[in-house]
């Protein structure tokens, strides 16, 4: 979900983990539907670990669980504030801070990248990481003020699906 890259100008010493990937995942409720059919969830996710598990309910007795390993857990208790916090607030940072920075969000349709990224507008507390990165953005602008001083904000928001990509910021998305 979350990628940060950034190299270090003149100044004090960045971290490695301020220079590295960051690998999150989230794991979303059952929908409705998935409940209605009697599907059962396979994927327990430890945010206090890092881990995820994937448990085959007809494997038999002798297969263990498929146990991973990421930066970031999130499952169905966290919000999208604390995701935005722990996942993206840093990478907004440093590009504050004039250097690159990229969320990618990847994953199978219907796993809730676009929930995750945009989320809905009402009630704030379900804003998805692209309204609060803008917000954090345009935030830190005004409160450095100046009207001498100029400010440039870009933006990509590009979509990849089926090997076409599209920018869905762009006023023909047919590109």
């Amino acid at each position: 979900m979350a990628r940060e890259s950034s190299s270090k100008k003149s100044g004090g010493p960045m971290s490695k983990k301020d220079e590295t990937v960051r690998v999150c995942v989230r794991c979303r409720p059952l929908n409705s539907k998935e409940t209605e059919d009697g599907r059962q969830r396979i994927v327990k996710m430890d945010p206090k670990n890092g881990t995820c598990t994937l448990v085959q309910p007809s494997a038999g007795a002798g297969e263990p669980p498929k146990n991973f390993t990421f930066d970031n857990v999130f499952d169905e208790t966290n919000t999208q504030e604390e995701i935005y916090m722990s996942a993206a607030s840093r990478i907004v940072d440093s590009v504050l801070e004039g250097y690159n920075g990229t969320i990618f969000a990847y994953g199978q349709t219907g796993t809730g990248k676009t929930f995750t990224m945009e989320g809905v507008n009402n009630p704030p507390e379900l804003r998805g990481i692209i309204p609060r990165a803008f917000n954090q953005i345009f935030d830190s602008i005004e409160k450095r003020g100046g009207s001498n001083t100029e400010y440039l904000v870009r933006a990509s928001y590009l979509e990849i699906y089926n090997e076409d990509v599209r920018d869905l910021l762009s006023k023909n998305a047919a590109n």
